[in-house]
């Protein structure tokens, strides 16, 4: 696609793009546990695409066997840390201003979200507010391709092209925004473009440019 044309779709992940990071999360909880900085996503990128966290985002362990899974990969590397002190880390706070760009690009754009999640436990775990909030962000998405329901997770192909032909377009008439490098990097292979969020404000940015809309 040439980049100077507007998207016909616009793709986005949900935690780290329209919540506050989890990554921020787990330094909090590391800090507060006397735990290295940095363990919790050490766990998580050893063996990615075996590792308990792949698997419970397949679908293909419960969360009481992540628990466990989870607290011996981590007692491996000097440190038991319970899998579901984890998951509860992963529920953050709404980005309002992340919720106002995604219902601008909605009146002009094809939107959808591709998610990793887990189907057994949501935002409830930290509050019914919390939970809330979620439903209503999910809710502007035209879907929502949970990686626990279709069995393909992010960085997998599978699952942006799963998204795009959703959608009926292809994979070059999309953008896509995620938090994470790693996810955006099949992605960009694919033909999509992409902006990296590291905060609203910069991420808005980009997105302005390769939409030629206004989102703040």
């Amino acid at each position: 696609m040439n980049a100077s044309l507007p998207p016909r779709a616009i793709l986005w992940d949900f935690g780290g793009v329209f919540t506050t990071s989890p990554f921020e999360a787990f330094l909090a909880y590391e800090r507060q546990k006397g735990l290295p900085e940095g363990l919790i996503r050490t766990v998580n990128t050893r063996n990615p695409d075996t590792n308990a966290w792949a698997r419970l985002e397949r679908n293909e362990i419960t969360v009481d066997e992540f628990d466990a899974a989870f607290a011996d990969e981590s007692a491996a590397l000097g440190h038991r840390v319970p899998g579901h002190d984890v998951i509860r880390l992963l529920f953050g706070e709404v980005r309002p201003a992340m919720v106002e760009a995604l219902r601008r690009c909605s009146r002009q754009f094809r939107t959808a979200c591709i998610t990793n999640n887990f189907g057994t436990i949501g935002p409830e775990a930290v509050s019914p507010a919390r939970a809330a909030a979620w439903k209503e962000v999910s809710a502007l998405f035209e879907f929502v391709l949970e990686s626990s329901k279709v069995g393909a997770r992010k960085p997998e192909p599978a699952i942006y092209l799963m998204a795009c032909e959703k959608l009926g377009v292809a994979p070059t008439e999309a953008v896509f925004l995620d938090d994470l490098g790693i996810n955006l990097k099949p992605a960009r292979a694919l033909g999509m473009r992409t902006v990296k969020v590291e905060n609203p404000d910069q991420a808005l940015a980009e997105l302005e440019v390769i939409t030629g809309l206004a989102l703040r």
